[in-house]
């Protein structure tokens, strides 16, 4: 076997590769469609270029990206976190601020007040305004009186009496006489009971009453003053500052009466609760309204005036 056979090692001899031809003395192939010597051979293997997509841009490096391959921080899901939070806290906001809204601004008790009774009450305010008015001019008028030098003395005197005279009616030692209304309470036990016929006083106290008795049927009479109390007797009946009164009971109040029956129809008052209960409450004007029943006078064991 010739030395060509054993080192291809097939048995036969190696091709020779083909040969390039050459000009004379080495110089280039002369001839115009010879390759470029330093392009490759044409049986070489060519690997095939990666298509270009056009307008594709190519993905970038995440900042967050490292060499190795870990994975970026998730930013993404900490604005989504943060951006739910901020809604939930802005919807919880504009609830609150609508239910603020419409609570104050809505006044269920007056909501569900007639036009009546609204003319009604805002009647007694301004009466109540005029009397705080009057008050304050003839206060301001006594003032005036008592620095006014000769005159002083005698506009004390009588600024004394007067004084005198309306704490004796408020106190219950002196009898009054004036405008006003007598009031009539009639019904069950339930519905004049003591609790109810206290509502009234304080009612009419508040509206400006400066003198008020109470009689039961048989005609006892017992003049109410601050101190006044009222208690359910057992068997039926009222105990008044001691003393036994029977219904129906009439409550006799000087004051102007346009602002006493005001005070007593307003809406869940003490004529609504006492018709409520199955009782009647009927309130009757009058020009002279006399109470005359006295009040002892509470004697003072420790207080003294100063001179």
């Amino acid at each position: 076997m010739s030395e060509e056979h054993r080192e291809t090692g097939t048995g036969w001899p190696q091709p020779a590769e083909p040969g390039r031809p050459s000009g004379p003395a080495g110089e280039p192939d002369p001839r115009p469609d010879a390759p470029d010597p330093d392009e490759l051979s044409p049986l070489a293997p060519v690997e095939p270029a990666a298509p270009e997509q056009e307008g594709v841009p190519e993905p970038a490096e995440e900042p967050g990206a490292s060499a190795a391959g870990a994975e970026p921080a998730p930013v993404s899901r900490r604005l989504t976190s943060a951006g739910a939070m901020i809604a939930v806290l802005l919807a919880l906001l504009g609830f609150t601020l609508v239910v603020q809204l419409k609570t104050t601004s809505t006044d269920p008790t007056l909501a569900a007040t007639r036009e009546e009774d609204l003319v009604r009450i805002s009647s007694d305010l301004d009466s109540r305004e005029r009397r705080l008015r009057q008050d304050i001019e003839a206060l301001e008028e006594s003032q005036r009186q008592l620095r006014s030098g000769e005159q002083g003395r005698q506009a004390a005197l009588e600024e004394a009496t007067r004084r005198a005279d309306e704490l004796g009616i408020l106190a219950g030692t002196l009898p009054a006489v004036g405008p006003g209304l007598s009031v009539r309470f009639e019904g069950p036990e339930k519905a004049v009971e003591s609790e109810r016929i206290l509502d009234a006083v304080q009612e009419l106290r508040g509206a400006g009453a400066e003198a008020m008795q109470i009689a039961g049927a048989d005609g006892t009479a017992v003049r109410i003053i601050a101190s006044t109390y009222f208690v359910d007797a057992p068997g039926g009946g009222l105990v008044v500052d001691g003393r036994r009164l029977t219904g129906p009971y009439v409550i006799s109040v000087i004051g102007d009466p346009a602002t006493l029956r005001t005070a007593l129809n307003i809406p869940g008052g003490v004529v609504a609760s006492v018709e409520e209960a199955g009782g009647n409450v009927t309130p009757v004007d009058s020009e002279a309204v006399e109470v005359s029943q006295l009040h002892a006078p509470i004697k003072l064991e420790h207080a003294r005036p100063v001179s």
